[in-house]
């Protein structure tokens, strides 16, 4: 992985074709982007699915559904780590305690890490992420050699030396903020401890470039293309 800020494809390129879809994911490798953020999901055949929301646009719950049942445009996680390559990607799990999918005992976690494992091609292509930290913990103990995220809105400036000393405990790789909330005295706390941050989700040019200057490690972003001519600059 490279030491420049890293460009990262929101759901792919999700500005110019369909979000978390191989199209998208094809696009974003077309278009130069250093890696690819995607969401994961579980059908109730057991299929690991890249979808954003839990339910599907008619209102289906993914969970509840086979995956034969599923659109067309619903990929399975080996069909888009397949359309990313040769990027390294950002694999989210979804696993909101407040969404109809909720998996308290984590064996999402336990089959995405099968999953990727299963690939072969080396642990260092792939950063595991999740808004649960109890995922990404299950994600850290059972499989170390693949690097993983804490998702976040935001560390409260009285709360992250603590947030710090969890993550470094824990072994995690880096802490994932909403772009909203993402100062230079966080990045610099963070990288200090050796932790990484990458943030969600910037599609402005001029926050982008503020955001280089300050070191952040990768830039989430509906629009590759932007932010990939940011960095040229």
């Amino acid at each position: 992985m490279s030491t420049r800020t890293q460009v990262i494809a929101h759901r792919g390129a999700s500005r110019a074709e369909m979000e978390n879809t191989v199209a998208a994911f094809r696009r974003a490798v077309q278009m130069g982007a250093d890696s690819v953020e995607l969401d994961v999901r579980r059908t109730i055949d057991g299929v690991l699915v890249v979808h954003h929301n839990p339910t599907l646009d008619d209102g289906r719950l993914i969970a509840a559904s086979m995956f034969a049942d599923l659109p067309e445009h619903v990929c399975t996680l080996d069909e888009a780590l397949d359309a990313c390559a040769p990027l390294w990607v950002n694999v989210e799990i979804k696993n909101d305690p407040e969404e109809g999918d909720f998996d308290a005992n984590d064996t999402i976690a336990d089959d995405t890490i099968a999953c990727l494992a299963e690939r072969s091609e080396g642990d260092g292509r792939w950063l595991i992420s999740s808004f649960r930290r109890e995922t990404v913990d299950r994600c850290r103990e059972l499989r170390p050699s693949i690097a993983t995220a804490w998702l976040t809105v935001g560390v409260r400036d009285e709360e992250r030396a603590d947030c710090i000393r969890s993550l470094s405990a824990s072994g995690h790789a880096a802490v994932h903020p909403w772009v909203g909330l993402v100062t230079e005295a966080m990045i610099d706390e963070f990288h200090a401890a050796g932790i990484r941050v990458n943030t969600w989700t910037c599609d402005d040019p001029v926050r982008m470039e503020e955001l280089i200057a300050w070191g952040i490690d990768g830039i989430c972003t509906n629009v590759p293309d932007v932010a990939l001519g940011v960095l040229g600059r």
